[in-house]
């Protein structure tokens, strides 16, 4: 069986939390929450668990530097500089090095460094800290445990979702918790791990199966089940790890921002952008577009800073021109939407638009050169027939697994809670009553599901692990 970091996390949690509520004061327990978490990116990252604790470190003493400082803008430059140093070396150095090598002809050998699981999250947290400290929306942390705590918190430390400092400043020095909230935490964990484990990762192997086949075998049918898959993996891989994270925080008395607010229903680009990956846009929104002037500086200036804040969010995904290509293209049909009225459309016609341009946007996120992306898309919006060897793999796709998380997919990416609003008064009443009950029934036997499955050895790593 493979025992991965998310069988170690379930196997991991229960014992901290049980520790945790018998400690009686806030120090204690925040000094249990600081060694669980490096103890638990030490299992998952033996050698950068000294880097991510080196950079908290470094970065609380930026902090303190920042907030005595007479002049703070030249120590903030050092410090956003330093931090983008360490996370250009060990992520970005050999997709520079190649680039420049292809272009040039020369040889320059690449680095081969691995990367560190995490790193664009805590490193994105830090910064924040320290242009909240520059701004003087907070002041400087005096004590390194609760630095440490706020960059190394284990539940969101390796796939987010991104915590600002000012969000969580007094909580982690002052937070209540109580048997609702631990409860309410608790299904919302199990409901992250269910779409992980149940949905995203039974979507993934008709994604895998598109994505690793030779081209001429895939024809228009087959890269339609491809893209549709990944589609569905992506967002209940991320959004699965995004409300465990969300529960395990609740469940130690912290709150974390939404990351994600049923972004397929969106009726345009501009809209999905706001539903998706919350943390992140409101983080590039807060500390990069509104810096360089947002909209405040005329049409041609709002453009290019949009134009700017993608290619930045492409490439924070990765260092590959696939993720930066992905970035300028959802920049384009910003700045179309900015153009042409699809706010005007009418709703069904903007959500067919928004999901086509999502859908194929993603194949380029997916794929792992930019002639794949583009030729699966071709693939997929040619319209030709399939011949019979395209056709047959397309089928050795789709089984009744499939088609079933497939549906349910469709459906849970839906907001079903806003439909009993709708419903008569009497049946409203109704569920209302049984809602907590069979909550809590469902919970316990989509739990039983996950280990199960687990315990199969059939777990594929988060996506964003690799970010």
């Amino acid at each position: 069986m493979v025992f991965s970091s998310l069988t170690f996390l379930c196997v991991f949690f229960p014992a901290v939390f049980l520790l945790y509520y018998l400690l009686p004061s806030m120090p204690a327990k925040n000094t249990l929450l600081i060694i669980s978490s490096l103890l638990f990116y030490a299992y998952v990252e033996p050698v950068y668990v000294l880097l991510m604790a080196g950079s908290a470190s470094l970065n609380y003493l930026y902090g303190l530097w920042i907030g005595r400082a007479g002049k703070k803008k030249p120590v903030l430059a050092l410090a956003v500089g330093t931090n983008f140093l360490i996370l250009g070396i060990f992520k970005y150095a050999d997709m520079l090095i190649d680039t420049c090598n292809r272009l040039t002809g020369a040889q320059f050998p690449l680095i081969r460094v691995s990367l560190p699981i995490g790193i664009s999250f805590f490193t994105f947290q830090a910064l924040s800290y320290l242009i909240d400290v520059y701004r003087g929306q907070v002041k400087a942390q005096k004590n390194y445990a609760h630095m440490l705590l706020y960059i190394s918190f284990f539940p969101q430390l390796i796939a987010g979702p991104i915590v600002k400092y000012h969000d969580i400043e007094r909580q982690i020095s002052n937070r209540t918790f109580d048997l609702e909230q631990t409860a309410e935490g608790f299904r919302r964990f199990i409901v992250g791990l269910s779409k992980k484990v149940l949905l995203s990762n039974t979507a993934a192997l008709a994604a895998d199966a598109v994505f690793a086949a030779e081209l001429a075998q895939v024809g228009a049918l087959a890269a339609w089940i491809g893209a549709v898959s990944y589609l569905f993996q992506i967002y209940f891989d991320f959004s699965g790890y995004s409300d465990m994270a969300i529960g395990l925080g609740r469940m130690f008395g912290f709150t974390f921002q939404e990351n994600f607010n049923y972004p397929y229903i969106s009726c345009s680009v501009q809209e999905f952008w706001r539903r998706w990956h919350i943390s992140l846009s409101t983080w590039f929104k807060e500390y990069l577009y509104i810096p360089l002037g947002g909209n405040r500086k005329g049409r041609a200036r709002t453009y290019v800073n949009k134009l700017f804040v993608f290619f930045c969010t492409g490439l924070w995904h990765g260092a590959d021109w696939t993720f930066v290509i992905w970035g300028l293209y959802h920049g384009l049909f910003l700045l179309l939407e900015g153009i042409l009225p699809v706010k005007k459309l009418p709703r069904a016609l903007g959500h067919i638009y928004t999901m086509l341009v999502v859908c194929a946007g993603f194949v380029i996120f997916r794929a792992d050169t930019l002639f794949q992306g583009a030729a699966l898309i071709g693939k997929m919006f040619t319209g030709l027939p399939s011949g019979r060897d395209t056709m047959g793999f397309a089928l050795q796709q789709i089984n009744p697994l499939l088609v079933l998380v497939l549906v349910i997919c469709l459906f849970a990416s839906c907001p079903l809670k806003s439909l009993r609003s709708r419903l008569p008064g009497r049946w409203e009443k109704i569920l209302a009553r049984v809602g907590n009950p069979s909550a809590y029934v469902c919970s316990i036997a989509l739990l039983v599901l996950c280990i199960l499955s687990l315990s199969g050895g059939t777990y594929n790593p988060f996506i964003y692990f690799r970010f």
